[in-house]
């Protein structure tokens, strides 16, 4: 059902342009000839997030994984966090929408890779291990057609919306419907919950820096999104296989061989 909703949204609701004020963001000073300091600075944690998670998966990682191919999925959201540092500076540097397409690509990685992450683990590894590219290549897509069609005079931002916040929403029902493989799932819900935090902040951004105008709404989303990529790494770090739900999977993929 969520599915079907999220589809029918994408394609029956009215096209959704970007607003021309997203770009307006509350805390615009200049520091050490930096335009829009804060903003910039404040995307280094995802740069330091992604290198260590991808440090983590490719160095010595215990029992975090049964076996090897299943870091693949967290490897594209580390490169995507990383690769957020990059983007986002960028964009923030100078905000426009050309800009902002180098922003939102990474950050599709991250959505869709972990996405699909979840969907090998609870649900099942084959589809999880198969949707991995054709989850990127939509998140992908849906950046480039919004640019496409905003190019054109008629933005359509639903199809990314969907890309964004349908896993936000998929991924608590998959962790409350399927049983876990590992350890720590737990800790997946709070980073969910902490970069629901982050959106509110984003939302907040000038309200968060009329209170002082020390730090915006904005600067304290990228701190909050990139805190939510470091849970999932400690996540990572600290779980183990659950032996019991280990053999049920084996068990069931070993079935069809069986039958043959």
């Amino acid at each position: 059902m969520l599915t079907v909703a999220s589809a029918t949204a994408v394609f029956f609701l009215p096209r959704i342009s970007q607003d021309a004020a997203y770009h307006g963001f509350a805390d615009q000073r200049t520091l050490l000839a930096i335009p829009n300091f804060l903003n910039v600075l404040s995307n280094l944690p995802f740069a330091v997030v992604g290198a260590l998670g991808l440090m983590f998966l490719f160095g010595s990682n215990g029992s975090s994984f049964i076996r090897r191919e299943e870091r693949w999925p967290f490897a594209v959201f580390f490169l995507g966090v990383a690769l957020t540092s990059i983007g986002s500076s960028y964009y923030h540097l100078a905000p426009s929408n050309d800009r902002l397409v180098w922003d939102r690509l990474p950050m599709t990685l991250g959505f869709m890779s972990i996405f699909a992450a979840v969907i090998e683990e609870r649900v099942s590894r084959r589809l999880g291990r198969w949707s991995l590219a054709p989850l990127l290549l939509l998140g992908l897509v849906s950046v480039f057609y919004w640019h496409m069609t905003e190019s054109a005079g008629s933005g359509d931002l639903r199809l990314y919306a969907m890309v964004q916040f349908y896993p936000l929403l998929a991924i608590p029902l998959m962790l409350a419907l399927f049983p876990p493989l590992y350890t720590r799932g737990a800790d997946l819900v709070i980073a969910l919950a902490v970069y629901g935090l982050a959106k509110v902040l984003e939302l907040a951004d000038r309200a968060i820096y009329a209170a002082g105008e020390i730090v915006s709404g904005h600067s304290l989303k990228h701190l909050a999104a990139a805190a939510a990529a470091y849970l999932i790494l400690c996540a990572l770090r600290k779980r183990e296989p659950i032996s019991s739900a280990v053999g049920a999977v084996q068990e069931r993929e070993a079935a069809p061989s069986k039958a043959v």
